[in-house]
């Protein structure tokens, strides 16, 4: 009977068991299903529309069931543009085993409900904008192997219960601006085979128990906060074979048997941290060592010529460090480098390396294509056969103590683009042979002791930029064929011994920025061709012997230094001068300049102008202390009848003038008044969608009386304070309008009117207005917005342009860069297709893009917006944007320029533009950029093959990993920038296709990276 009753049990128990797995449960992961996708956004993809009724559960779009029941064990959403939270009922798919929502725009938090997913063996929530931390309910799922949180917002610390998840393999927090300290217990993870912590805020050092993560083979620790030595942990962890610890923060000296502790490393970067001491005597010992970058630290020593052992070397990165010992054998590891075939880069650069130039650097691998020993003590002579490096990319033997002359054979490097030799003791004539490096950009060869002519055949280096050939002792004529360099950005002729005149085809370089021909033997008239220079910012053409008068250059608006002293110049000063608004020096002394010096523009500041030795000029301010100009007189009319003819008609024309201004004046008044009326109306309607307003003395007392300690920026149509709410505690911006300029009240109502109705995560929100009067009685008008601490993307791209105090404290990384093109491109896309009605932003820019704690964009300034619909109100915002008002010069679509009305497809003209401008570090306006050659126009000459020449140099200094597919990836994105900037607007990529392909190259490159580490 017992036995029977069992049979019973076990046949029901089984019985319950089928029924949950094929019944009430498949119906459960529906509903869970379909939950998560009510808090989705799918924009125009939907690609979530098979996910109904119609279709069978495990038929859905990135669902996968398993065999033996039909409950959901796969769940991959990765790359589908999905936005929104991500809901917590996905904690209610129990089966799951898999589940990646990667490389899309959730936001939210990750739901702690994940971690009742038990089974689950595999996570990846990378490339999205999650924040709120990491929850500590992820360690309730024990079976996980794979956890991939990389490239979100995480913040906050990694929380210490994590270390309980045993079985975990791959772990990927990078990027994250996550804070504290590790967890003590990081040993737990006995393992693990991959971390990745780069790009956070984690503080410390690493904990002593990462010795028992015996399995480890990948670690990545670079650009972080830690302190103190190099950790003593890592070198328990043998396996490891990619360490980063990139500006970490890490000190001391390392231990002299690291590289018998590591043998199997093959990537090694220590770069940018506080090392000393010198370069561990065991570290050649690791053969399997392909890339090794320690520089810029304070390492000491000799560089062990050991490193020749390493036959797999491929990169060596010693540079702006402390090596060598100024003796005459700190060169000798150039010698042993010879036997290491793979070689591509090697950079010792800014050290106190001293001795003769082996010959046998011409030995080095041909695979190598840049060589950098500049800034040394390095003497002896360039060897003969510097061809045989038939690869080279870039030579950098500047600031050495090099003699003799320059190799024919240099003519041989077809592939050599950048070739610096610059303040050596070089002699000898500049050989012709170098014309044959016709892919030639930058050829610096200025301080040294070369004579000669200068070869006409550099003509041939139809790509080059920059050619300094100055303080030389180089002679004869200046070859016409170098005027005819199109491509020449700055000229540096200066303190040789050049004779006969200026060659006229000067005029042809359209794109040269600094023209410098001072302290030579020329002699002649001027070029009239010099106009045409339209890019000139720098002209020196200072003691010559120049003479005639100054040929017509008044399209030079750009240019701010003009130095034409000791000639024979003559003639008398153009007026036109006075007009050049950036010029900050003019020299026209000794010379022989005759009559007026004006007294308008620049020359009403003698710390400009420059004008004594010219014997024959008068007038000026009284600072130049020129003699006085005496005019003659006007002769008297003789006769009195005309004389009366002509004051009764200027009387007449008078009264005339004086009742037009009369009616005139009332008209506009009336008119004035008609339309102040109608504006404080819609202001009073408008101001109405916010839930509080803020008095002008709660905003004064908040500023400290707005005062200039508080300014935190300015712009058309107002300034920028940081404010302090004390009724609320919360640090703010206020931009307070200035009333006087033209404008600036359609402005107001403008932003006032875009914002009241939009939210989005990546636009900088709008908390509340002032509309009032001052103490004085005057209107005051004011916009209080959620304060960005991080400030403008303007001042991250262009650092070198504002107070060395409000400087960023490093560059912008690519991803970084790459996340803000993205979240640009997303609120754009917001604004033009899911708002209630499309708007268009009409100026963005890099300062109207704004940087959270964690470097999210968020767009502001809308003063010019336009909402695209009929305004009922006597259309108000189609009078706002007036024939001139259409956005900043530059970013601006050229449609406009014709008198084109604001649409959705000048803003993507605009942001194109920016994608251009945050990839190459230049402005649309940069002194390069003039008539037909643009921003737009560089890019595309540069692509496919030249794309590392244009791009930002910071980007590449940044903490990228060496191996990075980095010349693929900007190539994408110096792609989809062009794309957005077309001419035609209709050729124009859509914001959303721009977003979807940004998104893309996140997910194609920056997954490469991790897959590459596993």
């Amino acid at each position: 009977m017992k036995s029977m009753m069992r049979l019973f049990l076990v046949l029901a128990f089984n019985a319950l068991m089928l029924l949950e797995a094929y019944g009430f449960t498949d119906e459960s992961d529906r509903q869970a299903l379909l939950e998560f996708k009510s808090q989705v956004s799918e924009g125009k993809r939907n690609a979530l529309s098979s996910w109904n009724n119609s279709f069978p559960l495990c038929s859905w779009k990135g669902v996968r069931c398993g065999r033996k029941h039909k409950r959901v064990t796969l769940l991959d959403l990765n790359g589908l543009q999905l936005g929104g939270l991500i809901s917590p009922s996905i904690g209610n798919l129990s089966f799951l085993i898999s589940l990646n929502l990667s490389d899309n725009s959730f936001g939210g938090t990750i739901p702690r409900e994940v971690g009742n997913l038990f089974r689950l063996h595999y996570l990846d929530m990378s490339l999205n904008y999650l924040g709120g931390g990491i929850p500590a309910s992820l360690s309730n799922c024990s079976r996980l192997l794979y956890l991939d949180l990389d490239s979100n917002h995480l913040g906050e610390s990694i929380p210490s219960e994590l270390v309980s998840l045993t079985k975990l393999i791959n772990l990927y927090l990078g990027h994250n601006n996550l804070k504290g300290k590790l967890p003590v217990s990081l040993g737990n993870l006995t393992s693990l085979k991959n971390l990745d912590l780069a790009n956070n805020n984690i503080e410390g050092g690493l904990p002593d128990s990462v010795a028992r993560l015996t399995h480890m083979v990948y670690l990545e620790l670079s650009t972080n906060n830690f302190s103190g030595v190099f950790p003593p942990a890592i070198y328990n962890v043998s396996s490891l074979e990619f360490l980063n610890v990139f500006m970490s923060g890490f000190s001391g000296t390392l231990r002299p048997d690291f590289g018998n502790l590591l043998p199997r490393l093959q990537m090694l970067y220590m770069g940018n941290n506080y090392f000393t001491g010198a370069i561990p005597t065991t570290l050649p010992n690791i053969s399997s060592l392909q890339e090794l970058g320690m520089e810029f630290n304070s390492l000491t020593g000799s560089i062990p010529p050991s490193f020749g052992k390493v036959q797999n070397l491929q990169m060596l990165t010693l540079n702006d460090n402390f090596f060598g010992s100024q003796s005459f054998g700190d060169l000798d590891f150039l010698d042993a480098l010879t036997n290491c075939t793979q070689l591509h880069n090697l950079d010792v650069n800014k050290n106190r390396l001293r001795g003769d130039l082996p010959a046998s650097i011409v030995n080095l691998s041909t695979t190598l294509t840049s060589l950098s020993l500049d800034t040394n003590i390095i003497s002896g002579s360039i060897p003969h056969e510097i061809g045989n490096l038939k690869n080279l990319q870039e030579l950098w033997l500047e600031r050495n103590l090099l003699t003799g002359p320059l190799p024919s054979s240099l003519g041989k490097l077809l592939e050599l683009k950048k070739l610096s030799l610059y303040s050596n003791r070089l002699s000898g004539e500049i050989p012709s042979s170098i014309g044959n490096i016709t892919l030639l950009e930058t050829l610096y060869l200025f301080n040294n002791s070369l004579e000669g002519i200068v070869p006409p055949s550099l003509g041939n280096c139809s790509y080059l930029l920059q050619l300094r050939i100055e303080r030389n002792k180089l002679s004869g004529t200046i070859p016409r064929e170098i005027m005819q360099i199109k491509t020449l950005v700055t000229l540096g002729l200066e303190h040789n011994s050049f004779t006969a005149t200026l060659p006229n085809e000067v005029g042809g370089l359209e794109f040269l920025v600094t023209l410098s021909v001072a302290n030579n033997k020329l002699s002649g008239k001027l070029p009239e061709t010099l106009g045409s220079c339209l890019s000139m910012e720098i002209l020196y053409l200072h003691n010559n012997s120049f003479v005639g008068v100054i040929p017509d250059i008044r399209r030079l608006v750009s240019v701010r230094e003009i130095s034409l002293e000791e000639n024979s110049l003559s003639g008398s000063i153009p007026g036109y001068l006075a007009n050049f608004s950036k010029l900050q020096r003019l020299n026209l002394s000794d010379n022989n300049f005759e009559g007026r010096v004006p007294r308008e523009g620049i020359f009403q500041n003698a710390t400009i102008v420059s004008v004594f030795g010219n014997r024959n000029l008068c007038g000026g301010i009284k600072e130049l202390k020129l003699k006085p100009c005496f005019a003659q007189a006007p002769a008297m009319e003789t006769r009195h009848s005309s004389h009366l003819k002509k004051v009764v008609i200027g009387v007449s024309v008078g009264i005339a003038l004086l009742l037009f201004l009369v009616i005139a004046s009332v008209s506009l008044w009336l008119r004035k008044r008609k339309k102040n009326h109608h504006i404080n109306n819609l202001t009073s309607s408008t101001l109405g969608a916010f839930h509080e307003k803020i008095s002008y003395g709660d905003l004064r007392n908040a500023t400290d009386g707005f005062s200039s300690s508080n300014l935190i920026g300015s712009g058309s149509f107002g300034t920028v304070f940081k404010a302090l709410l004390p009724t609320e505690n919360k640090i703010v911006a206020v931009k307070v309008l200035n009333l006087q300029r033209h404008g600036a009240m359609k402005s107001f109502m403008a932003e006032c009117e875009s914002l009241k109705d939009i939210r989005h995560r990546n636009l900088v929100k709008l908390l509340t207005a002032c509309s009032s009067v001052d103490f004085q009685g005057n209107e005051f008008r004011a916009l209080i917005y959620e304060f960005m601490p991080n400030g403008s993307l303007d001042m991250w791209l262009h650092p070198e342009e504002i107070e060395e105090i409000r400087r960023p404290s490093r560059t912008l990384t690519l991803l970084e860069r790459l996340n803000i093109a993205v979240d640009v491109a997303s609120v754009l896309d917001y604004l033009h297709v899911h708002c209630h009605e499309p708007i268009a932003h009409c100026d963005l820019k890099p300062s109207n893009v704004l940087l959270d704690d964690d470097l999210t964009a968020h767009v502001s300034d809308f003063g010019l917006a336009r909402l695209l619909l009929k305004f009922d109100q006597e259309s108000f915002f189609n009078q706002l944007s007036s024939a001139g008002v259409r956005g900043t010069i530059g970013y601006a679509a050229p449609e406009y320029g014709m008198g084109g009305q604001p649409s959705i497809h000048g803003d993507v003209y605009s942001f194109g533009v920016l994608v251009l401008e945050m990839f190459t570090g230049k402005r649309p306006t940069n002194e390069l950029f003039e008539g037909s050659f643009t921003l737009h126009s560089y890019t595309k000459s540069a692509l496919p093959e030249r794309v590392l020449d244009i791009a930002d140099k910071s980007i590449l200094h940044s903490g990228l990993r060496i191996g990075f597919p980095v010349v693929e990836c900007l190539k994408v994105i110096f792609d989809v920038g062009l794309r957005c900037c077309e001419e035609s607007p209709m050729n124009r990529l859509a914001t959303s296709e721009a977003a979807k392909e940004l998104i893309s190259i996140r997910e194609r490159f920056f997954k490469t990276r991790r897959t590459t580490r596993r």
